[in-house]
């Protein structure tokens, strides 16, 4: 029980800290986010495995760190100096079709994971990139010549009605009344867009509609 409760502890500890850091961190990773992280896994470890080790031997260096990672944050948003440092600027690649190899390599960035990146992103012709950068977090961006990009539905003045974003009325089941009352619609109007599937919210697995009316729902599967 006491092995429970202390990781109980830990880990919304852990989780009330990471949320603090913000959503940035959760997706992408610089580098003191990354030793961050992995000084956080050992130090939340030793509180578990010693139960002799008082809790807040452990909780004590973990806050010192995310307080250490999110004054870093505000200094390197109010430092373009400081950031650079720290985190260093996103280098050219590709530039006008040309491979920088001396670049590629000031990076250890193989060609096999410059093509690798180049297909994760659907592009076939180096040719067609004007440049590429390899950013801070390591992710690749790739700016293609304006010839080379799909034309926009304004590009060939064709009208577009702006649908807005579908909001979900129904999920698994259950209905989320806030959504209802943000798109406008009433209970009334609900349950006539589900009688064609079975008239029961709990048989509709996923129901959304967007600013347009348009309604998008899908019937639970039947388990065998």
């Amino acid at each position: 029980m006491i092995i429970f409760i202390r990781t109980l502890i830990v880990y919304f500890a852990l989780l009330v800290f990471l949320r603090l850091l913000g959503k940035r961190q959760l997706g992408e990773m610089e580098l003191s986010e990354f030793i961050v992280a992995s000084l956080i896994a050992d130090l939340a470890a030793n509180p578990l495995q010693d139960i002799g080790m008082p809790l807040l031997n452990g909780l004590i260096p973990i806050a010192a760190l995310f307080c250490c990672e999110l004054a870093i944050s505000t200094l390197t948003m109010r430092s373009i100096r400081l950031r650079a440092f720290l985190f260093g600027k996103p280098s050219l690649l590709i530039d006008h079709g040309r491979i920088l190899q001396k670049e590629m390599s000031r990076n250890r960035f193989t060609l096999d994971e410059l093509l690798q990146e180049l297909r994760a992103l659907g592009v076939r012709d180096i040719a067609a990139i004007e440049y590429a950068f390899l950013e801070t977090n390591g992710k690749l961006s790739v700016l293609q010549y304006a010839g080379e990009t799909p034309p926009s539905a304004s590009d060939l003045n064709v009208p577009v009605e702006n649908c807005g974003f579908p909001r979900i009325l129904i999920s698994d089941g259950r209905l989320i009344r806030e959504n209802l009352r943000k798109s406008g619609h009433e209970e009334n109007w609900l349950m006539k867009q589900i009688r064609p599937f079975g008239g029961k919210i709990a048989e509709i697995f996923l129901l959304t509609v967007d600013d347009a009316g348009r309604v998008y729902c899908v019937r639970k599967e039947k388990r065998s």
